[in-house]
């Protein structure tokens, strides 16, 4: 009977509880609420930061650290959105609206201290209070967890020079690769799908050189998936090895079965295999369970693009490109190549005017896309097709096209053709060449220090002299 008692008097005061906390959140001014926001994320931001300096092997703690970060990065854009909030924010919902790619991501858009703001603004804190109050055993188990070890020179060399998020799914490989050996001696394969440019070889190269999976295996094998049948005719030391096949195609079910019992009989017991690809029916191939990397959120996503373009500098003293900011990690469309590269531009010059300038000419062009194929420029890149970046040339008489990146190296063979690079000619500082050229878009300097070039040309009055492939090019899984 007392049992009973004491249970409707704990239920009876939490329903007060919520009852109270919700009359105290509509009596207060949004003012006082983006105060009490600001207090929530600097505690939230603590753990997530401590937890990214730690290896945390539990799986339940990593899958509440991904809420965590989630909750967080969630917070730092309403947050945003509501400081810095622009009168052209109208205009880019319209735009965003048109696009499928853009409909997927929340945002907000309406006028600061309006219902909707406050609404949201709520929400925002109610997910953030609820996170707050279960963190407490985390921290507790957080203690427990080892430091990973840094090296500083990696990390902080360049603004770009890190891999953003991801800390959940990187713990996550690296314990499934650090599994004891199973009793059959065939070695585990891990499947990491995800859609096209996510991330997915930036996270195993990541991976790859931890500390602890270099003293684990003795060497690492990269193979392109395509070609993997040459690895009947390498020779290597019979040693624990780790191999990284990269696939973009699928795989016949016997040419699998080859594959897989050439690499155990010339590796040691515990080796390991990694599959990247987008391709999800290559899933069916792993042993342990398939890691899946999805697009960053547009929270997660404004929150990077933000911190690039930035740099060095504190966002809250140019409030007006913070503004111009915000507009262009939505227009963008979530793209990670084309992040880095607008965010390299605006780092290089702290301008008002070229900042806006650049958030037109994207606007513009996402537009012109928008009009004549019916999808955002990202979307028609994924699918192999060229996009019309004709608004980024200083005449609209010249039309430009753009084929989707390819991956080169260093030791790539030199082209002919002349080249530009992509900040150049978003900046508008740049003589476009008639018909076909180059266009250097990203350089990276992470591992796996990839190049993206793309094919580009141009239409002088609607016609072009030179002649330019069509065909679909092969892109980074």
């Amino acid at each position: 009977m007392e049992v009973a008692l004491s249970a409707i008097a704990s239920d009876l005061i939490n329903r007060l509880t919520s009852f109270l906390m919700k009359k105290y959140m509509e009596s207060t001014s949004i003012d006082d609420k983006m105060k009490r926001l600001k207090e929530l994320l600097l505690r939230v931001h603590i753990v997530v930061e401590e937890a990214d300096r730690r290896c945390i092997t539990n799986p339940m703690m990593l899958m509440q650290l991904k809420m965590l970060a989630e909750s967080m990065y969630r917070g730092y854009y309403m947050l945003d959105t509501i400081k810095y909030k622009s009168p052209k924010d109208e205009e880019v919902r319209k735009l965003c609206t048109m696009s499928v790619s853009l409909k997927r991501s929340r945002t907000i858009f309406d006028t600061p201290g309006s219902p909707a703001d406050d609404n949201e603004l709520e929400i925002v804190l109610n997910n953030l209070e609820a996170a707050i109050s279960n963190i407490n055993e985390f921290v507790v188990l957080l203690v427990g967890c080892e430091h990973v070890c840094r090296r500083p020179y990696d990390t902080y060399l360049y603004t770009d020079n890190f891999m953003f998020g991801r800390h959940a799914e990187k713990q996550q490989i690296i314990n499934i690769l650090l599994q004891n050996p199973c009793q059959q001696g065939g070695p585990l394969v891990l499947p990491i799908i995800g859609g096209c440019r996510v991330g997915k070889k930036t996270l195993v190269s990541h991976v790859c050189g931890d500390e602890r999976i270099r003293s684990y295996f003795r060497s690492i094998l990269y193979i392109n998936g395509d070609n993997m049948w040459g690895m009947e005719h390498t020779k290597f030391k019979r040693e624990r090895t780790l191999i990284v096949g990269e696939f973009f195609t699928d795989i016949d079910e016997d040419d699998w079965v080859k594959f897989y019992c050439t690499v155990s009989q010339m590796t040691d017991r515990g080796s390991k295999v990694i599959i990247i690809s987008r391709i999800g029916k290559l899933a069916r191939f792993g042993t342990v369970k398939t890691v899946r990397l999805n697009s960053l959120s547009q929270e997660e996503y404004s929150y990077l693009f933000k911190m690039l373009a930035f740099g060095s500098i504190d966002e809250k003293d140019h409030p007006k490109m913070a503004m111009v900011a915000n507009d262009l990690a939505v227009v963008l469309g979530g793209s990670l190549i084309t992040a880095n590269v607008v965010a390299d531009l605006l780092r290089r010059n702290h301008d008002f005017q070229l900042w806006n300038s650049v958030l037109q000419r994207f606007k513009e062009m996402v537009k012109s896309n928008l009009s004549k194929y019916g999808e955002h420029p990202k979307d028609i890149i994924e699918k192999e097709h060229p996009i019309d970046i004709t608004r980024f040339g200083s005449s609209y008489r010249t039309r430009l096209h753009l084929m989707p990146p390819r991956v080169e190296r260093d030791d790539s063979p030199n082209r002919k053709k002349p080249s530009l690079l992509f900040r150049d000619l978003i900046a508008g500082c740049a003589a476009i060449p008639d018909g076909d050229f180059e266009l250097v878009t990203w350089e990276s300097r992470i591992p796996p220090h990839t190049k993206y070039v793309q094919s580009a040309v141009a239409f002088v009055n609607g016609k072009n002299g030179c002649t330019t492939s069509t065909r679909k090019r092969r892109s980074n899984a």
